[in-house]
């Protein structure tokens, strides 16, 4: 087809062999400037579609030589199967209707089989003589196509295990309800929550956590069919969607199986750890017809498991619908009182059951709004931990504490210590320690005027730096107590290395004592315990003259309760002291 000019020149006869009258300046200035593009495709064919022209770009592009092309039809070199009878039709269409071909993004065939994406024009020359020729000019979009490919791939999948993402979760489920409505087939989404995984990333770090999250997806993934969708919806959270749920019985033998595969461990570097999480299962179309309702109901489920204990299958319910809607109603009503200072402070005296002073007193928090009680502590505590407002009102509780025990200066109640409750993710915060020694000096406080009351599980699961934490409290004079000691996992080992100043029997204990003879043992060993350690031992939950008597005989240095004084606002808590009224006589108050 070209002459001896050499490649790139096109010749002064068409690969027919047929001349090109006066070969027209601006047809030689056409083929010049096809051949100079070298990254431009460009094939001619003659009316019966037979390659005419073949430039070197189309050899790269589709692996066909130019001697191979010659003379080809175009339908049997670079037309894939399923686009053969579209293409003759629309090149005839062109020849006898003058429809031309549109110029579109399409999918090609190489000599090997593999598909070529291109962008493909279409041009008509001598379309007035019997020896009209078309030329095809295609672009490459090779590379486009892998970079869209590369971004969808970073925009549906996780990065660490290769899941589909929530994104792609998401859409995969929209797409599926739609058909499982129109064939009325039910479907099953599936929250899988791991349970402590945050303590396995802390202890062992995030390079093992990674590897125990890809091992888990690997092993989730083996457990289901092959047109179910695992994907990894965030953190340590996976979402399983189970299309054509034939039963719920089927559901609950693929969780069991899943358990127990979770239940067999994982090997890393040469160390075997074993894993729990907790299911919740919503069904459609009992439990939602959008992806909004099955996810979150779905969601809802998961945390009941979660709250019933590790490896629990939970399914959606209205009940559990109905605490849900609690939940977000009480997460509102916090968020209202911290901004709109509903929170206030109530007191409960401690008397010494020596000389019936007052030298302390716990600090109890109450939710108000509108000027009225709003919910109970053991009502919103639970959900200010849960919501992760927590170590807000835990800042906003200190801070109340400190003023409270600045604006008793100079009177009967400023050698009065203030007790207050401190969770463990207050704890878990590496500048708590620091934040509340600052709070105690902007009040002009001596550290020994605040105590800080934890549960003993909250103690005795505490890392490493938490405890230097509660030292570095100790040191400077804060007063550590453990709350409802003896209802956890107690070791008296432990005990004795914790920066404890004094241990708080449960209310449980005081009240089975009277008529059971076990528990009676139990506060008396308490008490014997804390005292040969140094530590005060202080009593709950006092209601009755005889109660009072049992912690006397016992030899408890303090106590606390209904009897002698409920929590009460600091005004009335100062005019009780001030009247002498706390601890003096105890069955008249």
């Amino acid at each position: 087809m070209l002459d001896d000019q050499g490649p790139g020149k096109p010749s002064s006869e068409s690969a027919s062999g047929h001349p090109r009258p006066g070969a027209e300046q601006s047809e030689q200035k056409f083929f010049e400037l096809i051949e100079s593009l070298p990254m431009v495709a460009v094939q001619g064919y003659d009316r019966d579609r037979r390659v005419i022209y073949w430039n070197e770009a189309s050899r790269r592009l589709y692996g066909f030589s130019r001697e191979e092309a010659e003379g080809r039809l175009l339908e049997d070199l670079i037309i894939p199967d399923a686009m053969r009878d579209s293409v003759i039709a629309a090149h005839r269409n062109w020849l006898e209707n003058n429809v031309s071909i549109p110029s579109e993004e399409i999918d090609l065939k190489h000599r090997d089989g593999h598909p070529v994406p291109v962008f493909s024009s279409h041009v008509m020359i001598k379309q007035d003589t019997g020896d009209c020729e078309m030329f095809c000019i295609d672009i490459s979009l090779q590379e486009q196509k892998k970079a869209r490919e590369a971004l969808y791939r970073m925009a549906s999948f996780d990065d660490l295990t290769q899941l589909p993402n929530r994104r792609l979760m998401e859409v995969e489920l929209g797409s599926r309800l739609a058909e499982a409505e129109r064939a009325e087939r039910k479907m099953a989404v599936v929250f899988i929550d791991l349970d402590n995984f945050k303590l396995i990333n802390d202890t062992l770090g995030h390079h093992y956590g990674d590897k125990l999250l890809q091992a888990v997806a690997e092993a989730l993934k083996a457990e289901i069919r092959s047109y179910d969708l695992l994907s990894r919806f965030g953190g340590d959270e996976f979402v399983l969607l189970l299309f054509d749920v034939t039963a719920a019985e089927r559901i609950h033998e693929l969780l069991r199986r899943l358990i127990t595969r979770l239940d067999r461990g994982f090997m890393l570097d040469g160390v075997n750890y074993q894993v729990s999480a907790s299911f919740g299962v919503s069904l459609f179309p009992n439990d939602g017809a959008t992806v909004t309702e099955l996810m979150g109901n779905a969601d809802a489920a998961m945390y009941q498991a979660k709250e019933k204990g590790k490896n629990t299958v939970c399914f959606y319910t209205s009940d559990i619908n109905d605490r849900l809607v609690h939940y977000q109603e009480t997460t509102a009503l916090l968020r209202r009182a911290i901004n709109n200072n509903g929170l206030k402070l109530h007191f409960q005296p401690q008397i010494d059951l020596k000389n019936g002073g007052v030298s302390s007193c716990e600090a109890l928090l109450r939710c108000f709004e509108d000027g009225a009680l709003a919910v109970p502590p053991a009502v919103f505590i639970p959900v200010a931990e849960k919501s992760g407002l927590i170590n807000r009102i835990g800042d906003w509780v200190i801070d109340a504490a400190c003023k409270q025990l600045r604006d008793w200066q100079g009177t009967p109640l400023a050698n009065t210590r203030i007790d207050i409750n401190l969770s463990g993710k207050q704890l878990a915060d590496p500048q708590m320690a620091d934040r509340i020694l600052q709070t105690l000096g902007d009040y002009s406080l001596l550290p020994a005027q605040l105590g800080l009351e934890l549960t003993e599980n909250e103690l005795f699961g505490g890392d490493e730096a938490q405890i230097q934490q509660l030292e570095k409290l100790k040191n400077a004079g804060v007063y550590i107590s453990i709350d409802d000691f003896g209802t956890g996992h107690s070791s008296l080992v432990y005990l004795r290395k914790l920066p404890v100043c004094s241990l708080k029997i449960d209310r449980t204990f005081l009240h089975h004592a009277m008529e059971n003879e076990s528990d009676m043992a139990i506060m008396q060993a308490i008490i014997t315990v804390g005292h040969r350690l140094g530590l005060g031992v202080v009593v709950e939950g006092v209601e009755t003259n005889e109660q009072d008597k049992l912690v006397r005989q016992l030899g408890c240095d303090k106590a606390q309760g209904f009897l002698y004084a409920r929590p009460m606002p600091a005004s009335e808590m100062l005019a009780g002291i001030g009247s002498g009224h706390f601890g003096n006589n105890p069955a008249q108050s």
